[in-house]
């Protein structure tokens, strides 16, 4: 009996070292097709140049629908589809903010308005402007005081942090909330420092969010370099803001989420791969979220000509509207809830295409025990960080109908420099650390495709 089990054991060891080595093997071949052969860094470069930023009802995010599904088409996708999504249509126009001097004149100050943020109508907004340098410090601050005021919140970036999406996480509540909490205490706007992790004085546009029921007011954001010399200003002089802006919400309009996928050849379970096609209407939105959107379709296509045969479909999916209202994420999940259609796993990329670090897994703590059993073989691409939980705003919906959600985890430290900004363009991107990104993904979407239950 000893000696049965025995043999068992070794059979099973050696089945187990054969399947590690064979898997060893297709990881090597995904990564030498990606790394000599990718298209997405020339996807990129189309992307980024040719349409450029992509906000949320403009042309040019129609234009980058009709592009993303060319691309899909491209790649070899047996299928592609455009899945309706009404999304809000915000936008920007013509926006200054200057300051006053001791001299009493007016000096310009580089500024971008929040995004989803009312403006003042094309109309001087001037006011004194009051420092504070964060959410529970305005919180204490007697209301007498903020009335007809312009705050001004030094709230700076959490740099202790060395995975800088929890800083970022950490100090985005400021910008959410800010106007909402100033307007109930009779405040006239909102000015932001940055969440920048650059010493810069370039200024980070995102999205804010207005309370029923309270007055919407101006909320805009200035670079870090800015912020910290009105703040030091204010110390010992009164100083005032003037705001000048046309930024308005103008209803909903039609966008589409895009989609393409390779059948599976034995079950219809759906493995999703995807990031958003949207951006904010400054830069190029190259890192934020270009990167993610020609990864995915990389793996798709890597699947399609390693002629790899895929248990399971895998679906591309390019999110509508991720920046200012996750309506494309939403509309997907419900879309398949309704139609009863089992999506057993989906990775996100929208953390920039800088080179890949680990994966974010928000899942049960045995699947995640799955996942972490695979870390040898991702360790020669630079992959070892599997404790990050949070996976991407646009699969995040899909939590709700019991799908698997992971994100791909890039190196974080450059990207808060530019995310939101004019400086998100093409030449932020390197080719290989792109190519990295795509890499891991079709590997990881390889590994799901083979052994999830």
């Amino acid at each position: 009996m000893k000696k049965l089990v025995l043999t068992l054991a070794v059979s099973s060891s050696i089945f187990g070292f054969a399947q590690s080595k064979q898997d060893s093997i297709k990881f090597k071949n995904i990564s030498d097709k990606i790394m000599t052969e990718g298209q997405a860094y020339d996807w990129l470069y189309d992307l980024t140049k040719n349409i450029g930023h992509r906000l949320s009802g403009s042309l040019a995010n129609e234009k980058a629908v009709k592009w993303a599904e060319q691309k899909l088409k491209e790649a070899g996708a047996d299928k592609v589809w455009l899945e309706r999504v009404m999304v809000p249509n915000w936008y920007r126009g013509d926006e200054s903010l200057h300051i006053k001097s001791a001299d009493g004149t007016w000096k310009n100050i580089k500024m971008l308005s929040l995004g989803n943020s009312e403006g003042t109508k094309g109309k001087d907004l001037i006011g004194e402007i009051l420092v504070v340098n964060s959410l529970e410090e305005f919180a204490k601050t007697p209301t007498e005081k903020v009335k007809g005021k312009i705050v001004l919140f030094n709230n700076e970036f959490p740099q202790e942090h060395i995975k800088t999406m929890h800083a970022y996480s950490q100090a985005g509540k400021v910008r959410r909330v800010a106007a909402t909490e100033v307007a109930k205490k009779g405040g006239k706007a909102v000015i932001i420092r940055s969440l920048s992790s650059a010493y810069d004085d370039v200024p980070h546009t995102g999205a804010m969010k207005y309370e029923d029921g309270i007055e919407k007011i101006p909320a805009i954001a200035i670079g870090p370099k800015s912020a910290m010399e009105l703040s030091e200003l204010a110390k010992t002089q009164q100083i005032s803001a003037k705001i000048n802006s046309n930024c308005s919400m103008k209803g909903v309009v039609r966008s589409y989420n895009v989609i393409g996928e390779i059948t599976g050849k034995e079950s219809k379970n759906v493995i999703v791969v995807g990031g958003h096609l949207d951006s904010w209407d400054v830069g190029e939105g190259a890192h934020d979220d270009g990167a993610g959107i020609v990864q995915s379709i990389e793996v798709l296509k890597t699947f399609k000509n390693l002629n790899i045969p895929n248990r399971n479909t895998i679906r591309v999916v390019c999110f509508a509207n991720e920046e200012n209202g996750v309506k494309g994420g939403t509309a997907y999940a419900k879309s398949i809830a309704e139609k009863g259609e089992k999506n057993i796993f989906a990775i996100e990329s929208d953390t920039g295409g800088f080179s890949p670090r680990g994966f974010g897994l928000d899942m049960s703590d045995d699947k995640k025990e799955i996942i972490k059993s695979w870390k040898t073989l991702f360790l020669p691409y630079g992959v070892y960080d599997f404790t990050e939980t949070y996976a991407g705003t646009d699969i995040t919906p899909m939590k709700s109908t019991g799908t698997d959600l992971a994100g791909l985890v890039p190196d974080s430290q450059r990207y808060f420099d530019i995310h939101h900004t004019e400086e998100d363009t093409f030449e932020k991107v390197n080719r290989r650390e792109l190519l990295l990104g795509a890499t891991v993904m079709t590997q990881l979407v390889y590994m799901v495709d083979q052994y999830w239950k």
